[in-house]
């Protein structure tokens, strides 16, 4: 059902999915015809290097609710998602990965409890179809967040789920670079709810995200959501402080009883290395944080629109949003 002011946006975010394109709309859009509801499909083309942008027109011009938005580079998952976002109009907006691990059948669920009140209906994994080692970073990654966020973000939880227009507004307000969505759509607050399903294998073709990259993308994550990196380091420092005046004490209080002259050497030199390579690593953490400052008032747009098709608004106030 396509209307001018739809009641649900869907925005998917595309970096080289072009495997998947067609598998992706046959099952969204059977699901959304179920729904009975006016919708609109916003695809972000994130910079893709195959035919996935060429393939997304030939489905626009197929299906007029289906938009499309191309980049001019690649700015990561996460700020294509803000530029759907930043594009949407519906009364609620979906983020849907392009590669099926978010089924669109659970949209129905979804849409349900919104009507029932809940300004955020986010999917919760029960079972991830994955490597053990997959689901042991996974987990681990979400115990570590749990612990630092000051705001508590819930496990096996990503990007998939329905907000509410008052959310999305909200989360339009927020200007940051460097953007960790699944803190920004906790930290927004609002009544929240979940629901559950089981995350399937990656449809066809290959994950984008290396362990080198899954890593960046956890460390990230705690720079950019929370400064408890930054306070640790007070506590480290004084129990660092405390171990080495008690070992003084001890080595002065051992030589006025025993009259021992220990070697020194040996020691020194544990205890050089060791407090160098502290403050390097606290040196580099103080180095994220102002890395992430440097980024944030040089004041460059989040991200360039190339082309967009399927809007009415000629050049839209957004299309390079700062």
């Amino acid at each position: 059902m396509v209307s001018p002011v739809p009641l649900l946006s869907i925005i998917i975010p595309c970096y080289n999915e072009a495997t998947n394109l067609e598998n992706l709309f046959e099952r969204l859009f059977q699901s959304l015809e179920t729904l009975s509801l006016s919708y609109e499909v916003i695809c972000v083309n994130d910079g893709s290097r195959d035919d996935t942008l060429a393939r997304l027109l030939t489905y626009h011009h197929r299906h007029p609710p289906l938009k499309v938005i191309s980049l001019s580079r690649n700015f990561g998952k996460d700020i294509a998602l803000t530029a759907g976002i930043d594009h949407s109009c519906g009364q609620a907006v979906v983020p849907l990965d392009a590669d099926l691990q978010d089924p669109p059948e659970v949209l129905g669920e979804m849409v349900e409890l919104w009507r029932q009140g809940f300004d955020v209906v986010y999917g919760t994994r029960l079972r991830r179809q994955e490597n053990w080692l997959k689901r042991l970073t996974a987990h681990g990654f979400y115990q570590v967040l749990g612990w630092i966020s000051a705001v508590p973000i819930p496990a096996n939880t990503g990007d998939f789920r329905l907000m509410d227009r008052r959310v999305v507004d909200a989360l339009r307000q927020m200007p940051e670079r460097n953007r960790f969505m699944k803190g920004l759509f906790t930290w927004v607050g609002f009544r929240q709810t979940a629901v559950y399903f089981d995350r399937p294998r990656r449809h066809r073709g290959q994950t984008k995200w290396s362990y080198w990259q899954l890593w960046n993308f956890a460390l990230n994550a705690i720079f950019s959501f929370s400064v408890k990196p930054l306070q640790v380091w007070i506590y480290i420092g004084l129990c660092i402080s405390t171990i080495a005046l008690l070992y003084a004490f001890w080595l002065v209080l051992r030589t006025l009883i025993y009259g021992v002259d220990l070697p020194g050497y040996p020691s020194l030199m544990v205890a050089v290395l060791f407090m160098g390579g502290v403050q390097l690593l606290t040196l580099g953490i103080m180095g994220e944080y102002l890395g992430r400052i440097y980024e944030e008032v040089k004041g460059r747009p989040l991200y360039l629109v190339r082309d967009r098709y399927g809007f009415s608004d000629p050049s839209p106030d957004n299309a390079s949003r700062e």
